[in-house]
């Protein structure tokens, strides 16, 4: 009988707690935490290969026609042997030029540029520059950004 008696009192104090708990979780959630949260793709692009570039710009295309140029943040991040890509006259070229007017951020990592003993003026226009391409694909996924490599 005296451990039935127990059981319940700890039963009762177990929910007045959880309820307690719950209310004041509710009321404390941040505000950022309830509203909708933007939608930031990151692509990665290191391959030399028009077809993978070509596939990354039609998926950047493809997210802003589905969710919306303005409700979308989108940048593909070009190192290694895909920095060669975002040269000027390359086989894709003409399309970054469309997807960075179109809102896409496109970077170049600075390390391969250097040490491919490429300028900026080798470069397409409209493009961005990072000091470290793989540094700034950790930073945006360390801010929430979707990661995507096609």
């Amino acid at each position: 009988m005296a451990t039935r008696k127990l059981l319940a009192s700890i039963g009762a104090a177990c929910a007045l707690l959880l309820s307690t708990g719950c209310a004041s979780l509710e009321h404390s959630a941040p505000a950022a935490a309830t509203a909708a949260s933007p939608n930031r793709i990151v692509m990665q692009v290191s391959d030399a290969e028009p077809a993978k570039w070509n596939l990354a710009l039609n998926n950047a295309r493809n997210i802003q026609s589905d969710l919306g140029a303005k409700n979308v943040e989108i940048e593909i991040v070009a190192y290694g042997p895909g920095i060669g890509m975002l040269k000027n006259g390359s086989a894709v070229a003409q399309r970054i030029d469309e997807a960075t007017l179109s809102g896409v951020k496109v970077v170049a990592c600075e390390n391969t540029m250097h040490a491919q003993k490429l300028t900026k003026a080798d470069m397409t226009s409209g493009i961005s520059y990072v000091p470290a391409g793989v540094v700034e694909i950790m930073k945006r996924q360390q801010q929430g950004w979707s990661y995507i490599r096609p």
